[in-house]
């Protein structure tokens, strides 16, 4: 039996003190009062040092996997050895639960990564799939990012999903004028980050990509079915109208990821959606794409659930600037990367909160002396995975 004691536990509704987590295996058995702690030779005493005491985070969207995988565009690292590096990064964030985005493209117009084949993609995607069955420190899941023109790969994804491979599915469509790029100089300016291009080239894929053949309706309706049969939530990428958001609903639809605008974000929780930003959009300040301001939706109310997208530090780092200077309520900005996640990804019942019965994955997040967040303990199903000392 394991007793943390001595910090602030992070709950759903509040953050309360003067109590203790009690774990008994890989569960949550009991939230005590501090003063009703019995000690004995048969426990184990963990100081929170005044910390809090948060449950693990629920990345549900990351790309971080592919930069691991493939730190230049040429070169792809053995996969194995890559998800075994990426999460002792990722445990050291207090991500302990993640979900590895993975981009389904017929042709990645940006950057041509290697990593991006649908060969390799498929060696990843299994990778995942067998750490669940070998050693590890975090919970790995797959994110399957399929874009709608990638219509060679329909029967791949479909194969994956009846394997139970995939337990997270986004339909994304990046054709040039709407969703994240409505805004075309925001697309020639992305796509000459990636590629030494001209003006006319560009105009050349901007007109190739608006022509190309993508799912119907019909078809991206059926495959939601699938999915939905098979437990898996669903998910709408860069909502840039109403009328989509309404469109994305009728086939299953359940979170809102990136929503382009406020006014979109707005109706996308008027609907009943799960509506999604990116941590490193809090930090920054805004979109690195000149879209919707993560924070200024936050304040609105706007916003469910916090994820990394590239940069997994981002998420600790993201709470308490929430908190701190933008007067958010702690608690409920620990919702947005514990709970809220958890819920939208069917694992509420297992995971996301500090509650008997559930899965003991925790974090002690203590302060240093300039306020600087630091997270000093891991626990991973009743495990103790890491400790950090600041000296």
């Amino acid at each position: 039996m394991i007793i943390i004691h001595n910090g602030k536990i992070v709950m759903e509704t509040g953050i309360i003190e003067g109590h203790a987590v009690v774990i008994k295996g890989d569960r949550i058995q009991d939230i005590i009062l501090e003063s009703d702690i019995e000690y004995g030779s048969d426990k184990k005493f963990i100081d929170a040092k005044g910390g809090y005491i948060s449950p693990g985070f629920i990345d549900i969207h990351s790309d971080y996997i592919e930069t691991i995988v493939s730190p230049r565009p040429t070169s792809i690292m053995d996969v194995n050895m890559s998800l075994r590096e990426a999460e002792k990064n990722l445990i050291s964030h207090g991500i302990t639960t993640i979900f590895h985005s993975l981009s389904f493209y017929q042709e990645d117009i940006f950057s041509h990564k290697p990593m991006r084949y649908p060969e390799n993609v498929q060696r990843l995607v299994d990778a995942i799939d067998r750490t669940a069955t070998q050693p590890h420190l975090i919970r790995h899941r797959l994110h399957a990012r399929f874009e709608i023109d990638n219509m060679d790969g329909v029967e791949n994804l479909i194969q994956n999903i009846k394997q139970d491979k995939v337990h997270l599915l986004s339909f994304m469509d990046h054709t040039p004028g709407q969703g994240q790029y409505r805004d075309l100089e925001v697309f020639r300016h992305t796509i000459k980050g990636y590629r030494n291009v001209s003006d006319d080239e560009v105009d050349v894929i901007i007109a190739e990509r608006k022509s190309r053949a993508s799912l119907s309706l019909r078809e991206i309706s059926e495959i939601a079915r699938i999915a939905i049969d098979n437990g898996i939530a669903i998910a709408s990428h860069d909502d840039d109208h109403i009328d989509k958001l309404e469109l994305v609903q009728s086939f299953g639809t359940t979170i809102s990821e990136f929503p382009i605008t406020l006014e979109v974000a707005k109706k996308a929780k008027e609907l009943g959606l799960r509506t999604l930003v990116g941590a490193p959009n809090v930090l920054l300040g805004g979109s690195h794409s000149g879209n919707l301001s993560a924070i200024e939706a936050i304040q609105h109310q706007f916003v469910d659930i916090l994820c990394s997208d590239y940069y997994p530090s981002a998420l600790l780092h993201a709470i308490f600037e929430l908190h701190e200077e933008h007067n958010n309520k702690l608690h409920d900005m620990f919702n947005m990367v514990t709970i809220n996640p958890a819920k939208a990804v069917h694992l509420g019942q297992d995971l996301g909160s500090i509650h008997p019965g559930k899965k003991a994955d925790l974090l002690i997040i203590e302060r240093m002396e300039d306020g600087y967040p630091m997270l000093t303990m891991t626990m991973v199903n009743g495990q103790v995975i890491t400790t950090t000392n600041y000296r």
